[in-house]
């Protein structure tokens, strides 16, 4: 119904704006991603969700057009109404979602209050093919994954750590990460936890 409102900031705060149109406010929910962004604004142009069940009517307002598609999809699979949409954007940017789908990241979406494991591998298992066809996140990335964390193994094997203990904190890294792009990152926090 609606795919843009753009006006005066009224009133905000992290979770809802006041959004005045000439002389007509509009009331949008907002993630902490899109209130980072407005924060210091005082017009904005809000990308919109017209939410609708039984007697409900909520418009939820987004600071760009990939983190409303975002918020489509997760809406889109079952168990995950508005709220907890908006906690997981408020929780993780766009991107970070997208990466964290990509790579099967179960306990990256376990960190959202209100998302348990079901849910988790729910939302994967539903958006998989759906976020790998738009391209939000860096998809070099889906391919490396299992050679980022060869790499790693090599790197540190070749410092002088032992196979099995390696392995075992790489893969408990690679479960709390949601940032798997760069061996390197992965090394660093492989080797905090074994000094």
């Amino acid at each position: 119904m609606y795919a843009y409102i753009e006006g005066k900031l009224s009133f905000k705060n992290p979770t809802h704006v006041y959004l005045d149109v000439n002389g007509v406010g509009y009331l949008l929910h907002i993630s902490l991603n899109t209130y980072t962004q407005i924060e210091a604004l005082e017009k904005v142009k809000l990308y919109t969700h017209l939410y609708v069940k039984e007697d409900i009517l909520s418009l939820f307002g987004f600071h760009s057009e990939e983190e409303k598609n975002m918020f489509n999809l997760l809406i889109s699979v079952s168990g995950i109404g508005p709220n907890t949409a908006r906690v997981v954007l408020s929780s993780m940017t766009p991107n970070e979602v997208s990466t964290a789908i990509l790579h099967e990241n179960v306990p990256a979406f376990n960190k959202v209050k209100g998302i348990g494991p079901k849910t988790a591998k729910r939302v994967i298992l539903d958006l998989k093919d759906k976020v790998s066809k738009l391209g939000n996140a860096e998809m070099p990335d889906l391919v490396p994954q299992n050679g980022i964390r060869e790499e790693a193994i090599s790197a540190l094997l070749s410092l002088g750590f032992n196979k099995q203990q390696i392995v075992k904190k790489i893969d408990n890294v690679m479960g709390n990460m949601t940032d798997l792009s760069k061996v390197e990152l992965l090394i660093k926090e492989v080797l905090k936890q074994l000094s």
